[in-house]
């Protein structure tokens, strides 16, 4: 009987042990970040590109009135739906000019949920935004 005990409960803990804890990347809605009713448009240079899940992110330097950068991070759709709508991992490039339409942070940050990104060759692409009602995952 002990020995069953004891075989069982290094089973289990060799079974505990084996569990890995993944990082859980937190999904949110669109309206607890983005304000539908805030439109804004950014053109500037895309300075980094972050191409996977749950939401693909860029980075562009925008230049204001007094020649300041300024850099926005912009927020779309996941890799899957970006794809569907034309997008390819090199569609936008690092140091590509970009004009960017979405919706602003309701914090007021430099971020941006995109609903169209154009790029430097006229082309504009659907960005996937949740905040898009014909977007579906």
């Amino acid at each position: 009987m002990t020995t069953r005990f004891l075989s069982s409960a290094l089973v289990a803990l060799a079974a505990l042990m084996a569990v890995r804890v993944a990082p859980v990347n937190a999904h949110h809605s669109f309206a607890a970040e983005f304000d539908a009713s805030k439109p804004v448009t950014i053109k500037g240079v895309v300075a980094q590109i972050e191409w996977k899940n749950p939401h693909v992110w860029f980075y562009v330097n925008v230049k204001d009135e007094d020649g300041r950068t300024t850099r926005w991070a912009c927020e779309m759709g996941a890799p899957h739906q970006l794809q569907g709508r034309g997008w390819l991992r090199d569609t936008m490039k690092i140091g590509d000019v970009v004009t960017v339409e979405g919706s602003l942070a309701r914090d007021g940050s430099k971020r941006a949920n995109a609903r169209t990104v154009t790029t430097a060759d006229g082309k504009t692409l659907g960005a996937a935004s949740s905040g898009d009602p014909t977007t579906r995952p």
